[in-house]
């Protein structure tokens, strides 16, 4: 029932999320989510935000912005707060690239960013990783009309080096680089350091993975004043109210609450090694992970097969059917209950397939 379909609609691909069950009970490591309930402090701060829901919420974000600029030591007016991160990266898209001038992103990284830049007709170029899955910078270099970079990587997990970003930053002043840092908690240098001196610098980050509010949908952006009244434009110019009060309320107190949220972080990180540990001796190669989930591959195994034989059994992780990587899994980091249950799983499933 096309017809009734803009061109432009019915010529679109859009982004495939990973599968949200209904029913039957998973152990859900395909979403990246985070395995614990968010800080005391958030839950009590929406509750009471709660109390009153008929005013609309302050357009600026101007609380949530300043505990952000606190938090990351930069100025309010270099934060931008939306509704996700996949939002804020829409906008950007919308604020800093032109059809005129092709775009750059790696091959193997986080399937939105050519939805969007289809999206709004952009040209882009997908840059090969190497056979370890690393970036090539030097492909990172050479002119072109943006970089988007996700670090930590998805799905690989990988870290860039520092120096290499900064690089690719300094490269062409002239350019936007965005940085996509959904996953820097879990171990990797931001590049919000580098903020100050390079206004050609995007960073962008979510409360949903390290925080443990995927369920408000809470994204923010930092960069110089232009680059943030840029992404204000786009937005006051379609939909001027994106972050609602709860939201709001919420992520505040969970900028505030470092000792949970560290808390967390180690807990995540600790189940992250064992993990990976395990798998490997089970025969997978495991990329190095600065993230909240693993990419790893099995010697013999297909992943289609382990991907199957996982859900049987009630566990859930994300498979793409794409060449370079259909024999990879990205396994979430769960509680350390989760990751035993895998590992048990993957044992028996490994041991059937022989």
């Amino acid at each position: 029932m096309k017809e009734l379909w803009s061109k432009r609609c019915g010529e679109l691909t859009p982004y495939v999320p990973g599968e949200q069950p209904q029913g039957r009970r998973f152990i859900k490591l395909n979403t990246n989510e985070n395995p614990y309930p968010p800080s005391r402090m958030v839950v009590q701060a929406i509750q009471e935000a709660a109390a009153d829901l008929r005013l609309y919420p302050d357009p600026s974000c101007k609380a949530l912005r300043e505990a952000i600029a606190q938090d990351q030591g930069v100025k309010p007016d270099q934060v931008f707060v939306g509704n996700g991160s996949d939002e804020v990266l829409s906008l950007a898209f919308a604020a800093f690239f032109d059809p005129d001038r092709p775009i750059r992103f790696a091959d193997v990284t986080y399937s939105f960013y050519p939805v969007f830049a289809s999206f709004y007709g952009l040209a882009y170029e997908e840059v090969p990783l190497d056979e370890n899955f690393a970036v090539p910078v030097k492909a990172f270099l050479e002119p072109c009309g943006g970089v988007v970079i996700a670090n930590p990587n998805a799905p690989t997990g990988r870290e860039m080096e520092f120096c290499d970003l900064r690089s690719i930053v300094e490269a062409d002043p002239s350019r936007i680089v965005i940085i996509d840092e959904a996953y820097v908690d879990f171990g990797a240098r931001s590049a919000v350091e580098l903020i100050d001196g390079h206004p050609n610098l995007l960073v962008v980050r979510t409360f949903s993975k390290s925080c443990s509010l995927a369920g408000l949908r809470v994204g923010y952006a930092m960069g110089s004043e232009n680059l943030i009244a840029a992404l204000n434009t786009v937005k006051d110019s379609f939909n001027s109210y994106p972050v609602d009060r709860l939201a709001q309320a919420g992520a505040v107190e969970a900028v505030r609450d470092k000792e949970y949220f560290w808390a967390t972080i180690t807990k995540i990180n600790a189940t992250r090694s064992y993990t990976a540990n395990e798998l490997r001796k089970m025969g997978f190669a495991v990329c190095d992970s600065s993230a909240n989930f693993l990419f790893a591959s099995h010697e013999r195994v297909p992943g289609k097969v382990l991907l199957d034989g996982l859900r049987e059994r009630g566990i859930l992780v994300r498979w793409w059917d794409k060449p370079r990587i259909r024999n990879y899994l990205r396994i979430t980091i769960g509680t350390e209950e989760d990751m035993e249950a895998l590992c048990r799983a993957m044992r028996e499933i490994i041991a059937e397939n022989q």
